[in-house]
């Protein structure tokens, strides 16, 4: 039996629904072509510098798979070759890679062959693509074996207004696995894959992040500050603390100025204050080793938007029982926080 068997605790992935559970049930990802991301960059590639970038769509293929077969037909080291995120292999996904290849000629990648890869574009960058480093994610996700039409319209209605910002299950594998690895990782395990690590590492930060959201949800406290809430502005990721609960700071978390928003746990003292500092230990207060863990393991303190507003929200039935969903969340987000909302 191993070490994380031997300590492996229940943690419950049913997080609060914002407008109650979903009347319509459905299905997704039938198909790899039912779930299609494109990503944004937000920024234009140079044309020149040392590193080669792959505007990629693969269909039903592992991202870091991918990674190492492109190093592979580059002739360069994996660890050379990067991108900005994980993409789900059980879909149609649209990513960049970048190359590190200074001082050598671009590769031919029109003879890069892999079931499932096509290569649309090739462009030189003077930097690479870290991780995190895009907008955002197109989505065109088709649900089918919809049961309940009026509902799921009605559902879609108030899911333009928001959703709680949820990490997905996905991050948490399968039984909240990566959260107990965490846990054997604080009481000592040495794990020498660092991208496993990370993995770890991120699961016991969202399962955080995750339980004072959706307290806060039950408390009819997604959108309703609390005295010493810390903000941030919408259009970057700055923030402070709510000074007041008067009229004007009410006026700006309406017209999305700026947002509520909830803990990335790290080392040092919780940012918010007051009310909010003492509601947000109190949802915590049954995770302390996750609390010591990753301040022990250099995480700093840090905020991520409470709710999250799917932007360029659009649904487009192809018969009576069948949809196609078309949204834009920005990086970090995942688009089964706002299924969630729509289906079962």
């Amino acid at each position: 039996m191993s070490r994380i068997e031997e300590q492996k605790q229940v943690f419950s992935l049913d997080f609060n629904f914002l407008y109650g559970k979903p009347k319509s049930t459905g299905i997704y990802k039938q198909r790899c072509e039912d779930f299609i991301v494109k990503e944004d960059l937000g920024f234009e590639l140079t044309g020149e510098g040392e590193h080669v970038c792959l505007w990629i769509q693969k269909v039903g293929e592992n991202t870091q798979y991918l990674a190492r077969q492109l190093a592979k037909f580059a002739d360069i080291l994996a660890r050379n070759v990067s991108y900005a995120g994980l993409k789900d292999r059980q879909g149609d996904t649209w990513q960049w890679f970048s190359l590190h290849i200074p001082g050598k000629i671009t590769p031919d990648f029109s003879l890069f062959e892999s079931p499932g890869v096509t290569i649309h574009k090739v462009i030189r960058h003077h930097k690479k693509i870290k991780i995190g480093a895009l907008a955002g994610n197109y989505f065109s996700i088709t649900l089918r074996e919809i049961s309940d039409k009026q509902a799921f319209e009605e559902a879609l209605l108030k899911v333009q207004e928001g959703v709680p910002n949820y990490f997905g299950e996905q991050r948490f594998g399968f039984g909240g696995f990566n959260i107990n690895a965490a846990l054997t990782l604080f009481a000592g395990r040495k794990i020498k894959d660092r991208f496993k690590r990370g993995i770890y590492l991120s699961a016991a930060r969202s399962y955080l992040f995750n339980q004072v959201v959706s307290r806060r949800v039950a408390d009819n406290l997604s959108s309703q500050p609390l005295l010493g809430d810390c903000v941030q502005f919408v259009g970057n990721r700055s923030f402070f603390v709510l000074p007041d609960l008067k009229s004007h700071s009410l006026q700006r978390l309406q017209s999305r100025e700026i947002c509520l928003t909830a803990p990335l746990w790290g080392e040092g003292e919780l940012t918010c204050e007051s009310d909010a500092k003492h509601y947000e230990t109190e949802s915590l207060k049954h995770y302390p080793e996750l609390q010591a863990g990753l301040a022990k393991n250099g995480l700093r303190q840090e905020r991520r938007p409470l709710l999250l507003k799917p932007e360029q929200l659009s649904a487009d039935w192809l018969d009576e029982k069948t949809v196609c969903i078309n949204f834009y969340l920005p990086s970090g987000c995942y688009a089964t926080t706002v299924l969630r909302e729509l289906i079962q």
